[in-house]
C-alpha cells in the first residue's frame, strides 16, 4: 500500500505538535532578523565609520551556509563557555542569518528616500533618532514589505535545518516517525503539504499587509 489514510490520520496530532515548534522558530527567527537587520541598516547610515565593518559582517554571514552557522552556535560556542539549547541556537542562527539579508533590504529602502528629506531633517536640527523614527522609517517600510515577506517565507522553509541539531520540528518528527514505522510516504507528504499551505497563507497575508500600507501611504 503506497498510502495509508488510517496511518496518516494517526500521525496528524504528532505532526501538529511539531508544527507548533516550526511556527515558533519561524516567528522568533523573523523577529530577530527584522529587528537586527533594521539596527544594522540604521547604524550603517547614522554612524558612517561603521559602514565598512558592517558590510564585511553582512557579506560574511550571507556568504556562509546557514547550516554551518547553526553548527557553530550549537557546537562551537560551548568551547567559549556559551551553552545554548538546540532550539535557542537554531532560532538565533536563523535570525542572524536572515538579519544580514534584511539589512540590505532596509538599506535599499533608506536609499530610496529623496535626499531632500534628509537635508530637511538636518536643517531642522533633528537628531538622528528622530529623523529615522519619524521621517525615514515610516516612508521606507511600506515599499520593502514584499521583500521582507519573501524572506519570511524563505526563513520558514529553512526551519527543517534545525533537525540537524535534534530540534523536534516538523521534518525531524517526520523522520522519526518514518524510522520507527518504516513508512515515510505519509509523514513526508504531510510535512510538504503543511509547508505549502503555510507558505501560500503567508504570501496572501503579506500581499494584504502591502495593500493596507500602500493605501495609508496614499492618504
Amino acid at each position: 500500500m503506497i498510502w495509508d489514510w488510517a496511518f496518516a490520520f494517526e500521525i496528524l496530532p504528532v505532526l501538529g505538535r511539531a508544527a507548533i515548534v516550526t511556527i515558533e522558530a519561524t516567528l522568533l527567527g523573523f523577529i530577530i532578523a527584522a529587528l537586527l537587520g533594521l539596527v544594522l541598516a540604521v547604524v550603517r547610515i547614522a554612524v558612517p565609520w561603521t559602514g565598512w565593518t558592517i558590510s564585511v559582517l553582512v557579506e560574511l554571514i550571507r556568504s556562509t551556509p546557514l547550516l554551518i552557522q547553526i553548527f557553530f552556535l550549537y557546537f562551537v560556542l560551548p568551547k567559549f563557555g556559551v551553552v545554548l539549547d538546540a532550539f535557542t541556537a537554531g532560532v538565533l542562527a536563523i535570525g542572524i542569518h536572515y538579519a544580514a539579508y534584511c539589512s540590505e533590504v532596509y538599506r535599499a529602502g533608506f536609499d530610496n528616500i529623496h535626499r531632500g528629506q534628509w537635508e530637511a531633517a538636518i536643517a531642522l536640527n533633528l537628531s538622528s533618532w528622530t529623523t529615522f523614527k519619524d521621517i525615514i522609517i515610516p516612508q521606507a517600510i511600506p515599499p520593502i514589505v514584499p521583500a521582507l515577506g519573501n524572506y519570511l517565507v524563505a526563513l520558514f522553509k529553512e526551519t527543517p535545518l534545525l533537525s540537524a541539531i535534534a530540534v523536534l520540528e516538523l521534518m525531524q518528527t517526520a523522520k522519526i516517525i518514518g524510522s520507527e514505522t518504516f513508512r515515510y510516504t505519509e509523514p513526508i507528504t504531510l510535512v510538504g503539504l503543511f509547508f505549502l499551505a503555510m507558505s501560500l497563507v503567508s504570501a496572501a497575508l503579506i500581499r494584504s499587509l502591502e495593500g493596507v500600507l500602500n493605501r495609508r501611504t496614499m492618504r
